[in-house]
């Protein structure tokens, strides 16, 4: 008998009959229903609490620096990148912690947790910044080719002025003057895009034009190279400190 000529007391009796022979699949559907539900729920509120303290502690680290409390700060953010390695706030915290060490003078530690982010971070932009942060301490350090090397590994986007600029300083350090002429007009022509001064980098090429200015009396009396034919490459000035930044 089909359903459509079943009457309605007969329909009942057959879904009474159907829950009948399979209440057990039924009943564990729905306790896997509430389950599923009540799991998500705890696990967000659990996620969300995590958040919240790596906050806080965050918050107490940041605090620590504003009273120059150096120990401390070091004490709160070791704790934090432990408990909350994921968190993005371990990730501001081995930023704050590569400061402090250069602040303090030690260069050298805070390469570990500038690589880190730079390997590690799930936020693009604090790769970045890690990544010219280790740069500048790598010339700082005397390794620019490192530094150069640290800088070719990435797809800057929106910090590509800043990557032209440091890389522009990496190459002065080399006494590449021709590069680092090259890199710093690039920062200068991405500087609208931001995270440079272009007032900066206008006196940077000042000084590489200086530099370079006083290098060739130098090479010239010692015989060391001669004077570049007009109209060639290598006597073309180096970028004038009035170029200015596109607007």
């Amino acid at each position: 008998m089909t359903d459509e000529y079943m009457t309605d007391d007969e329909q009942l009796e057959q879904v009474k009959r159907i829950v009948a022979e399979n209440w057990l699949w039924v009943a564990g559907g729905i306790a896997l229903g509430f389950a599923l539900i009540f799991g998500y729920r705890y696990y967000d509120g659990y996620r969300n609490e995590r958040a919240l303290r790596a906050a806080a502690q965050f918050a107490d680290m940041a605090a620590a620096l504003e009273h120059n409390d150096a120990a401390k700060a070091r004490q709160l953010g070791a704790g934090l990148i432990q408990t909350y390695p994921t968190s993005p706030y371990a990730d501001q915290a081995q930023l704050a912690l590569a400061r402090l060490s250069i602040d303090e003078g030690k260069p050298a530690d805070a390469m570990a947790p500038l690589t880190q982010v730079m390997n590690n971070s799930k936020d693009d932009e604090l790769r970045h910044i890690a990544r010219l942060r280790l740069a500048r301490v790598l010339i700082d350090q005397g390794k620019p080719d490192d530094a150069i090397k640290t800088l070719a590994e990435d797809k800057p986007g929106t910090f590509a002025a800043q990557f032209h600029d440091v890389r522009g300083d990496a190459f002065y350090a080399k006494k590449d003057m021709k590069d680092a002429a090259a890199e710093y007009a690039a920062a200068l022509a991405g500087a609208e895009m931001g995270g440079v001064n272009p007032g900066l980098i206008q006196l940077k090429i000042v000084d590489l034009n200086d530099a370079a200015a006083a290098a060739a009396p130098a090479a010239t009396s010692t015989g060391a190279a001669p004077p570049a034919a007009a109209g060639s490459p290598a006597a073309a000035p180096l970028p004038s400190s009035t170029n200015k930044a596109k607007p």
